[in-house]
């Protein structure tokens, strides 16, 4: 019982600290296994110190003390760059215990000598700094180490202190399970020689190790201290960071986390590969340009093909895209010509200039139009009179946006006054004969003169003739303002 006692004690105190490789991924790990005592480097038999403690280290079976069952157990802890500490508890039953006499009856070579001492119980307790060179020699696998430390060792009766240089190697199956091998000097610094179990001795330990204590909320693999996305399980590649839609491209940088897109659009598609995202694209399916939010232009009037009218030949937008229609090839667009169907030039808003010899043919046949004598009617049935206006109104409708002044003069005969009505009122009956045959009354104005302007001398009777006229005048356009 009091062996068991102390056992008990040491496993206590090991569930504390460690001092296998372990990382910062798992900082914990609980190991256990088989260990073996050999107590042939105390013997004093050898040459030298190195001959006397370090020959034959593997007779397995002249001096190893092995325990057949689970003897020893550990738990680690990582403390970074390499390093772990920790504690061992550890138990051997002693049934081969070599000392060195070579007047002994079945002495070696060397003069040391096995026996069984009987109900030799072994506990040890030991401290641990351990360095892992596994990172630094970059094996996922194979993971040799140093290790320094000291301890406590009952051995029967006597116990005693120790300091404990080894070394070791795991062979690790998966990031958290291994095969431990490890060795350690166990050199007793309080051993009396009179004193026969106060000695140094070699323990061998071989057994698993687990690693455990990381953390990783999201169950995706990594551990929360190396995962970018602690609370969301993604991919190891990133960090611990999803990629839903598999592009490449984490769901955080991804504009478009739920499709496949491209990484120089951040993550989103571009059905037409017109460079242009399918989300800021108007037009997915057909490539564009980007100025056009990514529709194309076939006509290359600088309007979208859904938005244009005349999608294939190129017209302003505010014609919808379409051309604006010139009936007469006059160069000057109907909506911005006077004369739509008449050609003129632009400087006259696309209507003809009133030329020299329309005016001269407006003068003669204004002044072959006859009244009744002082009055503002036509001659009765004069024919010619008649055939004189329709060859005036057919002049004036060839100039659909000329403004024309019909102006009434009469001789010196009769009162100013009576004379100047009735140059008004002559002026204004050619005015509306006129305007009865076709002619616009926005190109049209009358105007009366009187007796003011003669053309002939009012002192015979042909230059009387020659004051009694009508005259038609070309005094602009009609969008010129009133006139």
């Amino acid at each position: 019982m009091k062996h068991l006692n102390k056992l008990l004690v040491a496993v206590m105190m090991v569930m504390g600290l460690s001092s296998h490789a372990q990382d910062s991924n798992n900082p914990w790990a609980i190991s256990f296994g088989v260990n073996a005592i050999d107590t042939r480097t105390s013997s004093g038999s050898g040459s030298g110190f190195f001959d006397q403690h370090f020959s034959q280290p593997f007779a397995v079976d002249d001096n190893w003390n092995i325990l057949p069952s689970l003897s020893y157990i550990g738990v680690n802890r990582y403390v970074g760059h390499g390093f772990s500490v920790g504690l061992q508890g550890s138990v051997n039953k002693i049934d081969k215990f070599v000392t060195f006499n070579p007047s002994a009856p079945g002495h070696d070579s060397r003069g040391n000598v096995v026996t069984n001492p009987g109900d030799l119980m072994y506990y040890g307790i030991d401290a641990t700094i351990k360095y892992s060179f596994q990172e630094l020699i970059k094996s996922k696998v194979i993971d040799p180490s140093l290790s320094v430390g000291g301890g406590y060792t009952f051995f029967g009766d006597n116990s005693f202190g120790t300091v404990n240089p080894g070394a070791g190697i795991t062979f690790w199956f998966t990031d958290a399970i291994g095969l431990e091998l490890a060795t350690k000097y166990k050199w007793a610094v309080a051993a009396n020689d009179e004193k026969t179990y106060d000695r140094s001795v070699f323990q061998h330990t071989a057994g698993l190790i687990f690693k455990f204590g990381g953390k990783d909320t999201d169950g995706d693999g990594i551990y929360d201290k190396d995962d970018a996305c602690p609370d969301v399980a993604g991919l190891k590649q990133f960090n611990g960071c999803p990629d839903t839609d598999g592009d490449g491209i984490v769901d955080a940088s991804d504009a478009c986390p739920d499709v496949f897109g491209l990484a120089a659009l951040n993550g989103c598609p571009d059905t037409d590969g017109d460079g242009i995202a399918d989300k800021d694209d108007a037009c997915p399916d057909v490539a564009g340009l980007a100025a056009l939010k990514g529709c194309p232009d076939a006509d290359g009037d600088g309007i979208a093909d859904k938005d244009d009218k005349c999608p294939t030949v190129a017209g302003p937008k505010e014609n919808g895209g379409c051309p604006f229609l010139d009936a007469d090839k006059d160069g000057v667009a109907d909506k911005d010509d006077d004369c739509p169907t008449v050609y003129g030039p632009a400087s006259n808003r696309g209507c003809p200039e009133v030329t020299a010899e329309a005016l001269e043919d407006l003068k003669v046949q204004a002044r072959a139009v006859y009244f009744n004598s002082g009055k503002a009617t036509f001659k009765t049935g004069d024919k010619e009179t008649q055939a004189r206006l329709d060859a005036i109104k057919q002049i004036l409708i060839n100039y659909p946006n000329a403004k024309f002044s019909i102006e009434g003069h009469t001789d010196s005969d009769g009162s100013d006054k009576l004379n100047q009505k009735l140059s008004e009122d002559r002026a204004a009956a050619v005015m509306n004969a006129l305007i009865e045959r076709g002619v616009s009354v926005d190109n049209l104005q009358s105007k009366g003169f009187g007796e003011s302007q003669p053309v002939a001398s009012n002192k015979t009777a042909a230059g009387k003739a020659q004051n009694r006229r009508t005259e038609i005048r070309h005094i602009g356009s009609k969008y010129q303002g009133k006139l």
